[in-house]
């Protein structure tokens, strides 16, 4: 492939503290492995990450979530490193905080040239549903409740169970036990989550529930050039989730879907948008319209599947198209598989796809952070078994709320004036399902 520059260094930004991200040793290597020096400003105690020969140094990690802690961080990195640097943020809390001190960042580190507030609009979740609407790009309903009776009439006019999201999940407290997503099942539950909403740092937003299934989970990962190409990723299907059914990409497979590629193509011309983007699609069974779900302005953690003929990814095309080198025209590979062994263990044991396989935390040439990682993870399912309550019925006893099944009508003090954002049909869809 085209020569990376390899006088300018990389810095990944992680403000998240998971022990298990493999997308940053994904971007680790891969850089690395061009012979980028590979700086990281992330928490990598007791992380495998840390680990990794590609590492050229680390540096320690904002002492706070404030921005000036972060904008502090950072140029600290940039003064020992003495040269601009490319700078990617690996968590969405990175991807806001960049956007904005990018006045203060630009003199010391390459970024993508979008609107600064970008990144923070498409990664708030109930931002989000506007601009999918405007775009035309299916969306599930989305409402934004302004008390917890209005949580609780959305519940039944969505029809239960519903999915409950917080707009901006980064926000989240650590150790609140509040997840960013989560599928309710009775007004009560939903009514206990909003009352948690200052807590949790951004209103509370409840979405149509769209039922997994077999082959109807997608991404779609990319970098936007310059000049608004699509490059570096693709459409991959996920094969295998963990938790199963509404979690992370345990097992994905690059497949083929002019849908996905359309939408995707159609919202980042729509937005303008420019650097790493990681979406996530779920297929409707009954009229087959792909929704978006979630829009991450950064790498996502199996972005190391979209790696093409000529080796390009999607953090290589960002250093690439940021030190005005040119992004080789390398051909997809569909079928190639991403197995991350701790979720996957058993896929992770068979025969590599016919089209290649990568391993999240396996590596011949970099052994060190998957061995690593099993002793973490050993112990990190040692003590969530020791530390599961027991069940003692369907009374509640463990703190879980009890489900509540939804009989008859929805309450008559329905929605009026509730912010929502409808379902947006894709034209394309229309005309298929017509002709059946």
């Amino acid at each position: 492939m085209s020569q990376l520059d390899t006088r300018v260094p990389a810095v990944l930004l992680r403000i998240d503290q998971n022990p298990f991200h493999h997308g940053t040793l994904g971007a680790v290597r891969s850089l690395g492995r061009a012979g980028i020096d590979v700086h990281l400003v992330a928490e990598v105690t007791g992380s495998p990450v840390g680990r990794s020969r590609f590492v050229r140094r680390l540096h320690p990690p904002p002492p706070g979530a404030a921005l000036a802690d972060i904008a502090t961080a950072l140029l600290r990195v940039a003064a020992r490193i003495e040269r601009p640097a490319v700078l990617i943020p690996m968590d969405d809390a990175g991807a806001v905080a960049v956007s904005r001190l990018r006045t203060e960042l630009a003199p010391a580190y390459l970024l993508p040239q979008q609107p600064a507030a970008l990144p923070e609009r498409v990664a708030d979740k109930a931002e989000l549903a506007g601009l999918c609407a405007a775009a035309g790009v299916p969306h599930p309903v989305t409402v934004v409740p302004d008390s917890a009776a209005q949580a609780a009439s959305a519940a039944w006019r969505l029809g239960l169970p519903v999915v409950a999201k917080w707009s901006r999940p980064w926000l989240l407290p650590s150790g609140s036990g509040l997840r960013s997503t989560v599928v309710v099942r009775s007004p009560q539950e939903v009514r206990e989550l909003y009352l948690r909403s200052e807590e949790a740092g951004s209103p509370l937003l409840l979405q149509e529930f769209l039922p997994p299934g077999t082959g109807r989970d997608w991404f779609f990962h990319a970098y936007a050039d310059r000049s608004g190409a699509l490059r570096g990723g693709g459409p991959g299907r996920k094969l295998c989730a963990w938790p199963r059914g509404a979690g992370l990409t345990a097992v994905g497979e690059w497949a083929p879907d002019p849908k996905v590629v359309t939408l995707a193509e159609l919202l980042a011309a729509q937005l303008g948008y420019r650097g790493i983007l990681d979406l996530d699609f779920r297929r409707c069974a009954t009229t087959g319209r792909h929704h978006l779900l979630d829009f991450n302005p950064r790498p996502g953690a199996q972005f190391r599947l979209f790696t093409d003929t000529a080796g390009l990814d999607v953090v290589r095309a960002q250093h690439l198209d940021l030190t005005h080198r040119p992004l080789p025209d390398g051909r997809a590979r569909p079928g190639r598989t991403f197995v991350v062994e701790n979720y996957a263990p058993l896929t992770a044991l068979r025969r590599a796809a016919p089209h290649g396989r990568e391993l999240a935390w396996y590596a011949a040439d970099d052994a060190a952070p998957g061995r690593a990682m099993w002793g973490l993870w050993a112990a990190h399912v040692t003590r969530r078994l020791l530390g599961r309550p027991r069940r003692t019925g369907a009374t509640g006893a463990t703190g879980t709320l009890p489900r509540v099944v939804r009989q008859g009508p929805p309450p008559p003090s329905s929605l009026t004036g509730l912010p929502e954002v409808p379902h947006v049909p894709c034209p394309a869809d229309d005309e298929k399902a017509s002709s059946r």
